[in-house]
């Protein structure tokens, strides 16, 4: 017969058992980040030239980098960036909601209906400033 510490221990033991296969993917993905660093140097070219080592865009050469200010972005670029940035990070709250919307009922119901109302009193915001405007 087991003392009552020993049970404990392998009672802990085998809660801990459950996260094994969590511990070795963390382990295989940290070796396959070292294991590339180190190997890249090896394996990589090892003989340098200018076409090697110029930026390549799409077969033309490359232009210069303007002086600050003569070569600045449109504003629009980056609001439709941050904007579909806002749309993946909706889907990411609204998903878990579609997998448990039973088990969450009307209360989750309520406060998925706030979070979407608010996410739209904000595109629509944006969109009477103009921020979806491409002129």
């Amino acid at each position: 017969m087991l003392a009552g510490g020993q049970v404990l221990a392998q009672e802990a033991a085998a809660d801990i058992g459950i996260y094994l296969p969590l511990v070795l993917l963390i382990v295989l993905a940290a070796a396959f980040g070292v294991f590339s660093v180190l190997l890249g140097p090896l394996v990589g070219p090892s003989r340098y030239n200018k076409a090697k080592t110029a930026a390549y865009e799409c077969g033309i050469e490359p232009s210069p980098q303007p002086v600050a200010g003569a070569g600045r972005m449109p504003v629009a670029y980056y609001v439709t960036a941050m904007l579909f940035i806002l749309f993946d990070i909706e889907m990411v709250f609204l998903f878990p909601y579609a997998i448990a919307a039973d088990a969450l009922g009307l209360w989750g119901l309520g406060a998925v209906a706030l979070f979407i109302a608010t996410f739209f009193i904000a595109d629509f915001y944006v969109w009477r400033r103009g921020g979806l405007d491409w002129n």
